[in-house]
Order: structure tokens, then sequence, then C-alpha cells
């Protein structure tokens, strides 16, 4: 059974996303602020983060931060429509999705079960063990590890997913519709800024100079692509 840790200063949303979750098997755990909710993943093995961002003592972006200082656990956030700035913010400190409120119940369960399944897989290692080499970059996908130049590099399950299809299909240009479809495994809304984000986060790991990437291209007006970025 998967844990899920629910963060939400309403407390009519937590009793709904903990009806939908716990019908659907996943075990949970509510916080009503950032502080409550770092002391629960502090106190227990924590499977999936629904954050929201507005919300007293300790909003979700100051937590986000205080969560990946030290975990890579997968956090989707919780936002009102008017909350953009935020969302990308959120992305920007390590958030791996967002949903927008009012919500369907349908979706949150599809990209919990998404999440979960990606994260699950980078912690115990997948069915088939390939590495794959790209320049100085090198990725073992039987041990969910990356390093540039033969040094590790931390990334988060999404990070990693999206490395991982580049690596796959070096050279191949990908719009952030498509990126978004096979990594998300969700319809494309929003794709371009959600993308975008994840795109800069891997430059400035993966990347000498991310101002003028090695690896990680942008073709203009068609999508990202990985360049085969040969050590000097």
């Amino acid at each position: 059974m998967y844990n899920v840790l629910i963060c939400d200063d309403e407390r009519d949303i937590v009793s709904a996303l903990k009806i939908y979750l716990e019908s659907d098997g996943y075990a949970t755990f509510c916080a009503y602020n950032g502080k409550e909710a770092l002391e629960i993943l502090d106190e227990n093995e924590i499977h999936l983060v629904l954050m929201d961002i507005m919300m007293p003592e300790m909003d979700g972006i100051s937590a986000m931060v205080s969560i990946r200082e030290k975990s890579n656990v997968p956090v989707i956030l919780l936002t009102a429509k008017s909350e953009d700035t935020d969302k990308v913010l959120g992305l920007n400190v390590g958030a791996d999705d967002y949903i927008t409120k009012p919500f369907n119940p349908v979706e949150v369960l599809a990209r919990c079960r998404s999440q979960i399944r990606r994260y699950m897989l980078l912690g115990g290692g997948g069915e088939h063990a390939d590495s794959y080499v790209n320049g100085g970059i090198e990725m073992d996908d039987r041990a969910k590890a990356v390093t540039v130049d033969g040094s590790p590099v931390s990334l988060t399950p999404t990070e990693y997913e999206i490395l991982k299809l580049f690596m796959k299909h070096p050279g191949e240009v990908m719009s952030p519709k498509v990126i978004y479809r096979r990594v998300w495994n969700d319809a494309p809304y929003g794709a371009e800024s959600t993308v975008a984000v994840h795109i800069r986060h891997l430059r400035e790991k993966l990347e000498i100079n991310p101002a003028e990437p090695r690896y990680l291209k942008v073709v203009w007006g068609q999508g990202y692509k990985l360049d085969k970025g040969n050590r000097e």
C-alpha cells in the first residue's frame, strides 16, 4: 500500500481527497500547513505529496523547498486558476506536476498513479536493465543513476524520465506536447510551460553552462532535442 500526504488548509478539500485516494487503495496522511506536512514526512514513509500553495504558517512553495533539500518524493501542487505565477515557481523549486482547482477525481487519481509508478520504478529498479551514454552523460537504468563527466547527478523522478526519453531518442526533435504525453501520460494541457521548467532544471544539472547547452537544445518553433555533446 502506498502512502499519500495531503496538505491543504481547506479541510473540505483534504476530506474529499482522502475519500478519493482511500477508495483507490491508498493510505493517507493529512496536514493543513507546510510545517505539519514536513513533520509527517520526517516521521513516515511517504510515496506522494499533494500540496496546496496558499496556506498559513508555511505555504506550499516554502515547504516544497524544504522537501527538495532532503527528498525526491513526487509532489503535485494543488493550485487555483489565478495562481499561474505560483505554479511556475512551484515547478522551479522541484514540484513534479500540478492540478488546478476545482479538480476532477478521475484526473487526481490518474496523476497520482502516474507519479507513484514513476517514483517506485526509480526507487526499486525497472524490469529492463539498460544503460545509455550520450557524450559525457551516462544513465544506468537498473540503478536509476545518472552521471555527467563521471560526477553523480541527483534528478527528481520527472527529470529522470524526461532525460531517459531523450537518451533513448538522441537527435530526435520532440515538441512539449509530445514530451508531456510520453512522460506524464496525460493530455498536454499547459504542456509548454511545465516542460520548459523541467528542461531548465535538467540543463542546470547537466550542463557546464546552462545558457550555452552542449546537450539539451531548443529547436525554435518545434521543441527540444538531445545533441551528442562530444567530450572535448
